[in-house]
């Protein structure tokens, strides 16, 4: 048994998070037991947290969907991998803690050059971007393509997964404090979103291009907007709605409800004479699906897509300041949480 640390609660308020102690067995015959060394925000943990997510455990449970570490013991089932491996994993959940066992299906290892911190941050929004956008959004090259939270991780990898295919990309983003990193990554076209101008800012920025493909992770009116600017054929891909992310500690359902009530409601029938898309994916259930990951994974890496951009970090103590300040939208790049050995 292995003594550790692990944030757990029932979701629906911030404020229930809390750290505890408690023994971890011995991994099984599959499994892995990882020393965790840091754990990557997603905003799937925000919405997990408050209860504003399907796929949500109805009784407590350890958020997080990933992590890296060193392997500090394996079943009697694992030959690839032996103690002291330096890896990054993804989990069902679970992440939000100072050890973890997990399947052999779902680590890999960590490049030499990259730190836990940077393992950390890769898996969930390199496999969102690149699902989203080749397995259902068929990129081609020279594609016109729509990103959402442009300079947030599943942003930053959908740009550069773009720029592989040279496409031309457009990225909006929650304030101008966020553009000189759009500049740097190689956008070519910029929005700050604004309800009130974002169309006719979409229309600036397409120059007369045709829209092909859309990441959208906003909803609500920038997303109708969106979808009557694509294309004969363009694909708009939905892997989140954080028009819904409350910024307080628990959902205000009074106004949230307004916001639902409100949402883009999208006719086939219309689509068909249209001659475009709306296909939408959660990354969790693929985790059922670990075959499709690691193929992912083995074609993304032969990209050359850079390392992860850390733009946070915080200490395993400060966890419910780390998921206040994502609640926020003012992070860029990737919020890690490090674990001290």
């Amino acid at each position: 048994m292995t003594n550790r640390r692990v944030y757990r609660l029932k979701a629906g308020d911030i404020k229930r998070l809390k750290m505890s102690e408690e023994d971890l067995p011995l991994p099984d015959l599959d499994e892995i037991q990882v020393k965790t060394h840091a754990i990557g925000l997603n905003f799937a943990d925000v919405f997990a947290i408050l209860g504003l997510y399907s796929a949500t455990p109805k009784e407590a449970f350890i958020p997080g969907l990933e992590f890296a570490g060193e392997v500090a013991a394996i079943g009697k089932g694992v030959t690839q991998f032996r103690p002291g491996d330096r890896v990054m994993g993804v989990t069902r959940f679970g992440a939000y803690a100072s050890h973890i066992n997990i399947n052999k299906n779902y680590i890999i290892k960590i490049p030499d050059s990259w730190s836990y911190e940077e393992g950390a941050a890769y898996l969930v929004q390199l496999l969102t971007a690149y699902y989203g956008l080749i397995n259902l959004g068929a990129l081609k090259k020279g594609h016109t393509v729509l990103i959402h939270s442009a300079a947030g991780g599943v942003g930053l990898w959908a740009n550069r997964i773009c720029k592989f295919y040279k496409a031309y990309t457009i990225g909006t983003v929650g304030n101008d404090s966020k553009l000189d990193l759009l500049t740097t990554e190689g956008y070519d076209a910029s929005i700050v979103r604004n309800e009130k101008t974002f169309k006719s800012e979409l229309i600036r920025a397409l120059d007369g291009r045709n829209l092909d493909l859309i990441m959208e992770c906003i909803g609500g009116k920038i997303m109708k907007i969106g979808f009557a600017a694509l294309g004969q054929m363009g694909r708009h891909i939905v892997y989140g709605s954080a028009q819904y992310g409350d910024r307080t500690d628990r959902p205000n359902y009074f106004k949230l409800l307004p916001k639902y009530l409100a949402r883009p409601r999208l006719d086939p029938q219309n689509m068909i004479a249209q001659n475009k898309s709306v296909m939408a994916f959660n990354l969790i259930y693929l985790f059922d699906h670990p075959d499709l990951l690691h193929n992912i994974l083995r074609d993304s890496s032969q990209m050359n897509l850079g390392k992860p951009i850390i733009g946070h970090r915080f200490q395993f103590e400060n966890m419910p300041d780390a998921i206040r300040l994502f609640q926020s939208g003012k992070t860029m790049g990737k919020v890690v949480i490090a674990i001290d050995s």
